[in-house]
């Protein structure tokens, strides 16, 4: 096993499986273990224009080393191999196969010295895994990741540094440490770290969710909580809210008749697009019978287009220095942004011209619209908003409530309990509506319950330090990125008392704030960077449970036992169920309080 020391510092022991020799002489070894395995082990057969490479890498890298020797062996290699295929210079260095040892060992040592010199810090850096050359810690990580830090948290503590390529990331696993991150030290974890997927679609950080915390973002702030997310504004949604869980009830009725098992991610994720879509553009794509309008195949289309190019540069944006290796997509990136741009400027003028004619309306499209002038938002922050209030209610809500109304089949039980207080409070002659939550005090706590156990963004966004700062006693540098785990806080033994059983009694006994308050659940963030439309997703998700409650009885199907359901996470941003729940529903009021429509007195 080799050992790489500095004068001054206590060597970094490299795996001997991974070891110098063995990097160079059998190259590819390091890429079967990345994620893009396939991909990534065409680099040892590239043959490339080496002279964007010594001008555009190593030459800005090789200042950055004091040991001259090292230095000196990769400039020898790298004019060897460019002098020995000078006739390449032309060639675009994708297209050109690479076969000559010498480059591929150069570029690879230039790589591990690199990687060497960004894990060389005079800070008291939290533990965490040992990181590998080049790759960091991302050949550790599994799939669902914040599995994997909770468990990590486990060994290393509630504040672990995780290494993605170069790139420190620090994340925080405890209500203390979540507590000092979003609110004593909020002041310089704020912002965030900016991917060039996300530059591209905020428009460099000019909308809400990847701005950096500064003028732009507290003028952006304003606009949501002072006029978006009103009280007056959300009352006056209301009937657009009540509508749509309306549809959706009156859906799962229809297809229930013949008692076979439903999934019901289709019916609540059809009424959260349909209601985020009215609540801000005002147009509701799809109708009741499922057949969606030419505007609604274009948005459909763009937010796919969009999920693909991001995935596109996952690689690149854990390693910036290969990115040279896998260029932007400036092109596809370019048309994507026109199309979402062209038809979000085609509903904002459909209502220009109504509010001319009628008066301004009150969809967020409306009131940015209205208030234009008023906090001298450009048209493109405009867009970056709307998408942003799109993106941000689109999955979320419907995910809290599949993942609640499964463990409500798990635990009958429960379900029964909430039905009871539902029939005490609201009876079986009309429907709930959001005027009776203040005497469905189980119903919230079932709600809560179910945002505990699986928070929508368990992974909460990123943020970035814009300045040293100490976290759990440990240096968190400037630059570094840093996450807070709300999954393993929700499910700290040292918090919650049983913390893996679906117990809604718990916020009975005691209150627990749930928008920001009480750092133990944070499922809609904290601090500066809290959710602001927090109150309308709460409102949602009480409101659809409350609803399938008070309207229906839920089973497994037949032959399925309720601890047979399978609970796994998918792998993601946010936590989709990875089997969509299958149920029996069996109305439990008379037939007319199942049509879209009906009296809620």
């Amino acid at each position: 096993m080799l050992s790489l020391q500095t004068p001054e510092r206590v060597s970094f022991r490299l795996p001997r499986s991974l070891s110098p020799l063995l990097f160079l002489v059998h190259v590819e070894d390091i890429f079967s273990v990345l994620p893009c395995a396939d991909e990534m082990r065409l680099l040892s057969r590239v043959e490339g224009h080496l002279h964007y490479f010594w001008t555009c890498f190593w030459l800005p890298l090789r200042a950055h080393f004091s040991w001259s020797c090292c230095r000196e062996f990769v400039d020898v290699s790298l004019c060897s191999c460019t002098w020995s295929h000078a006739t390449l210079s032309s060639v675009n260095p994708l297209s050109v196969m690479w076969e000559n040892t010498y480059t591929v060992a150069a570029i690879v040592a230039a790589l591990l010295f690199m990687m060497y010199k960004s894990l060389r810090s005079s800070h008291k850096l939290p533990p965490g895994p040992r990181p590998l050359p080049v790759v960091g810690n991302l050949t550790h990580i599994t799939p669902v990741r914040f599995k994997c830090f909770m468990e990590w948290a486990q060994t290393y503590g509630s504040v672990l540094s995780v290494w993605m390529g170069p790139t420190l990331n620090v994340v925080v696993s405890s209500a203390d440490a979540a507590k000092e991150m979003l609110k004593e030290r909020d002041h310089a974890l704020s912002s965030r770290p900016l991917t060039r997927a996300a530059a591209r679609f905020s428009r460099n950080g000019q909308d809400l969710i990847w701005a950096d915390y500064g003028p732009h973002y507290v003028k952006v702030r304003k606009v949501c909580t002072l006029e978006l997310f009103t009280f007056k504004r959300l009352e006056s949604l209301k009937p657009v809210r009540e509508d749509e869980v309306g549809a959706m009830v009156a859906a799962l009725f229809k297809d229930c008749a013949d008692s076979r098992p439903l999934n019901l991610k289709k019916y609540v994720s059809a009424m959260a697009f349909n209601n985020i879509t009215r609540i801000v553009f005002g147009k509701r794509f799809v109708d009741d019978k499922g057949n969606i309008d030419n505007q609604g195949v274009e948005f459909k289309e763009i937010v796919s287009q969009g999920m693909k190019l991001g995935a596109s540069l996952k690689m690149s944006e854990h390693i910036p220095y290969l990115r040279w290796m896998f260029p932007l997509q400036e092109e596809e990136f370019a048309k994507h942004g026109a199309r979402r741009d062209n038809l979000t400027k085609a509903i904002m003028q459909e209502h220009r011209l109504q509010s001319q004619k009628n008066g301004p309306g009150h969809h967020f499209v409306d009131a940015l619209l209205s208030m234009q002038k008023q906090y001298d938002l450009s048209e493109t922050t405009i867009i970056g908003l709307l998408w942003d209030m799109i993106t941000a209610g689109m999955d979320t809500t419907a995910i809290s409530v599949e993942w609640a109304i499964a463990e409500l089949v798990r635990n009958p039980d429960v379900q029964v309990k909430a039905q009871q207080e539902l029939d005490q409070v609201v009876g079986q002659d009309r429907v709930v509506t959001e005027a009776d939550f203040s005497q469905l005090p189980y119903l919230q706590a079932v709600a809560k319950e179910a945002l505990r156990l699986h928070p929508p963004t368990p992974l909460m966004l990123p943020h970035k330090a814009t300045e040293t700062v100490k976290i759990g006693g440990y240096d968190v540098p400037k630059g570094t990125v840093v996450h807070c785990n709300v999954y393993a806080i929700s499910r700290d033994p040292t918090v919650w008392e049983e913390p893996l059983r679906f117990r809604p009694e718990r916020f009975l006994e005691e209150d627990i704030d749930i928008k920001g308050h009480d750092y133990r659940l944070l499922p809609f963030g904290a601090g500066r960077r809290v959710c602001p439309g927090a109150q309308l997703g709460l409102n949602m998700v009480q409101l659809m449970l409350a609803r399938l409650l008070h309207h229906f009885s839920w089973a497994p199907p037949p032959g399925v036992t309720p601890a047979a359901i399978d609970m796994t996470e998918r792998p993601g941003v946010v936590t989709f169920m990875a089997a969509p729940l299958q149920v029996l529903a069996t109305p439990r009021l008379r037939a007319a309080l199942y049509k879209n429509g009906s009296s809620p007195s």
